[in-house]
């Protein structure tokens, strides 16, 4: 049986009503979706944000820092995109670990704990020793790079501490002031008949006092320490394992 025109035309309108409708509702059930995804995204990103300051906790950098040597013992650094690095890098730098180590040719931060650029603010100076340049480097990257773990790095066989403990005259006053500042340190060491053993205890002890005069020679860094904004962690470094072992 046909339709009258205003049967008709009521019949269409009823279908477009439906139509609509149904548009409607995915259009709505879609904006739910979304902004379901969207607060999921928001979770995830507060996660993982989370994650993030856990992860530059010290105990979590130190153990970061442990993997990367356990690979330099074993002779298996990760591979690194130093172009992608250093075009990331012009930016800025955002390094979470300062190290004061010793200039000696044979302990490269980076190398020791498999870093890349960008990831360690390193100062260098003979015999790990802190002068006021040293320390303002250092102050520069608590202050202004905040910086938030320092470790202060001693070898085995260092030169400069074996020359402080020699106590022979030094040829000039720069060599001078380098054995200076450690022989304080080495009148702590109690004496033994090894002298591999009573080596490696000046080397030790000398890294106490370093990270000592960090925290007494400079107000910022020692401020920072007091904070608890700034971790100080000692450790020494031996040559023939590559193994860097953390002291109390």
């Amino acid at each position: 049986m046909g339709f009258n025109e205003p049967t008709r035309r009521s019949v269409w309108l009823f279908f477009a009503f439906l139509i609509l409708s149904a548009g409607a509702y995915v259009t709505y059930s879609r904006v739910n979706v979304l902004a379901g995804e969207r607060d999921g995204e928001g979770a995830a990103s507060h996660a993982a944000k989370g994650e993030e300051e856990r992860a530059v906790s010290p105990l979590v950098l130190w153990q970061d820092m442990l993997e990367g040597n356990r690979r330099f013992m074993r002779g298996s650094l990760e591979p690194k995109s130093i172009l992608g690095r250093r075009q990331m890098l012009v930016k800025g730098q955002h390094p979470k670990i300062a190290v004061l180590g010793c200039a000696d040719s044979r302990v490269a931060p980076e190398l020791l704990f498999d870093k890349s650029l960008g990831d360690l603010f390193v100062v260098r100076t003979a015999g790990n020793i802190t002068d006021p340049i040293a320390l303002g480097s250092l102050e520069y990257a608590v202050e202004h790079l905040h910086v938030r773990t320092l470790l202060v790095l001693g070898h085995e066989k260092c030169g400069a501490v074996a020359a402080a403990a020699a106590g022979q005259a030094m040829p000039t006053l720069n060599l001078d002031a380098i054995v200076n500042k450690i022989t304080p340190a080495l009148r702590k060491v109690e004496n033994c008949n090894d002298p591999v053993e009573l080596a490696m205890r000046q080397v030790i002890a000398n890294v106490h006092q370093s990270a000592m005069s960090i925290v007494e020679d400079s107000p910022i860094l020692k401020k920072a320490t007091e904070a608890h904004e700034l971790t100080i962690t000692k450790a020494v470094y031996y040559l023939e394992s590559g193994e860097v072992k953390r002291l109390q």
